[in-house]
């Protein structure tokens, strides 16, 4: 991906605002710079827009929204901002995680009032590490559903959205961006000139060298996220001299359905599951977050678990349109009891009994097992019992470009680059450096509150 010299360059169209990634980030920077009277593109790699989000949950994380006053939920920013830095071990930037806290939630208001997004929080289960019910997500929890409706938003209020048109080149005047080079599938190549470029297009997930390079435990992971995360803000970014940080943090997760491809939500594992491997055996601590699970799976006999629940969990867990996927294509193995399940399963028998058995032990008992997961309070499974063959995976990075309070990407020193702005995965995450820092929704928290931002911003040059 390359930076070039603007110095003669004749360009085909320009556009005040140009954003690069139709994802969740791009389409709400579109959306910002709309309101505020500018004239935007959205240029699109793929024929649809969609990106990684689409393939997520597409729940967002915001506290003090509405929609948790209503359903008597005490939660705030700040407290938001505590379950972050707990997570990330105090190692994400505070200013960034305090802009995003703070941002987020009056975004997920403006885009039900203003763009007739039915947002609703999930007060039935909560994600680990988050210390209140305030995961916001559309009425199917499908980030697919999450696109569709960013995508008829950005359409409806005169976005340009030109799709199968992939960004090869940016064009510099001094430290200014003074446009962007796109190739279309016929091999032709366009110039479009901008005023300000928004860089939404997420991290370098489906790199193998940069993955191989920052996140070695994950070089041969199954890959979930968007094929066009190729790391391209942070090769374009840092040729402008921009900063960078954090480009080992990721968020993996730990229970996709093998063969199936399909997200396995981690309610089947707070609500009170459990996994084993090959052996039948429990082999970590599952509870402490399923992104730093991804490992811990991956290091077991085939790179392969079992995700261990009951009917209870399960009812639950169908509010997801994930796992009623999971169901349809049989993906979730049910049976009347532990050896029938292992049966099934192909599982030594009395080796997963016995886990069984003392995993109830260990919830019946309120104790603390040799891994330090804690039991106390977990119900007990009930048959028949519910498993599916998982792997651990990479959804997508969560280090990137720096950015300031405008989310205007900036130099090592601190200063900002002019027109340049960053949301989303190009921009550095609140994850810090470790899988471990990754709480439940880091990622579109960043899309959303740094999308509506830099849009904005962009607008405003």
């Amino acid at each position: 991906m390359s930076v070039m010299d603007a110095a003669g360059v004749v360009f085909d169209v320009s556009f005040p605002v140009v954003v690069v990634g139709g994802g969740a980030a791009g389409l709400i920077a579109a959306l910002a710079a709309r309101e505020a009277q500018a004239e935007v593109l959205v240029l699109e790699r793929d024929a649809v827009p969609s990106g990684s989000t689409a393939l997520s949950a597409g729940l967002i994380p915001a506290g003090g929204t509405r929609w948790q006053r209503e359903a008597g939920i005490s939660d705030s920013p700040a407290l938001a901002a505590s379950d972050i830095q707990d997570k990330a071990e105090d190692q994400a930037d505070p200013a960034l995680v305090r802009l995003v806290t703070e941002a987020v939630g009056p975004a997920l208001e403006w885009l039900a009032d203003r763009h007739g997004l039915p947002f609703s929080v999930i007060d039935n289960f909560r994600y680990p590490g988050h210390s209140a019910y305030r995961m916001h997500g559309l009425p199917s929890r499908s980030g697919a559903e999450l696109m569709d409706a960013l995508r008829e938003a950005a359409s409806a209020a005169g976005a340009e959205i030109l799709c199968e048109a992939r960004v090869v080149a940016l064009f510099r005047d001094g430290d200014r961006v003074a446009g962007v080079e796109i190739e279309r599938p016929d091999g032709s190549r366009e110039r479009i000139g901008c005023g300000a470029l928004v860089l939404a297009c997420n991290g370098y997930g489906g790199n193998p060298a940069l993955v191989r390079a920052h996140i070695p435990e994950l070089a041969d992971a199954l890959y979930f996220g968007h094929p066009g995360n190729q790391g391209d803000a942070i090769l374009w970014g840092e040729a402008l001299g921009a900063a960078t940080r954090h480009l080992s943090g990721h968020q993996g997760h730990g229970s996709v359905a093998h063969p199936h491809g399909i997200l396995i939500t981690w309610a089947t594992i707070t609500e009170g599951g459990f996994q084993v491997n090959a052996e039948g055996r429990r082999f970590s601590d599952e509870s402490h977050g399923y992104s730093e699970q991804a490992a811990n799976v991956l290091r077991q006999p085939g790179g392969l678990a079992w995700t261990i629940f009951d009917g209870r969990i399960a009812k639950i867990a169908r509010q997801f349109e994930d796992f009623r996927q999971a169901e349809a294509q049989g993906a979730v193995i049910v049976a009347d009891d532990a050896r029938s399940l292992a049966r099934r399963l192909g599982l030594p028998e009395a080796d997963f009994a016995a886990t069984v058995e003392e995993v109830s032990a260990l919830k019946r008992d309120g104790r603390t097992d040799c891994f330090g997961r804690h039991f106390a309070g977990t119900s007990q499974l009930e048959g028949p019992l519910h498993a599916v063959k998982v792997t651990g995976a990479l959804f997508h990075t969560q280090g990137g470009l720096m950015v300031d309070g405008d989310a205007r990407v900036t130099r090592p020193d601190g200063s900002a680059l002019p027109n340049l702005f960053a949301a989303g995965g190009a921009a550095c995450g609140v994850s810090g450096p470790h899988p471990s820092g990754y709480l439940s929704g880091n990622g579109l928290l960043t899309a959303v509150a740094l999308g509506r931002i830099a849009g904005r911003s962009a607008a405003s040059l």
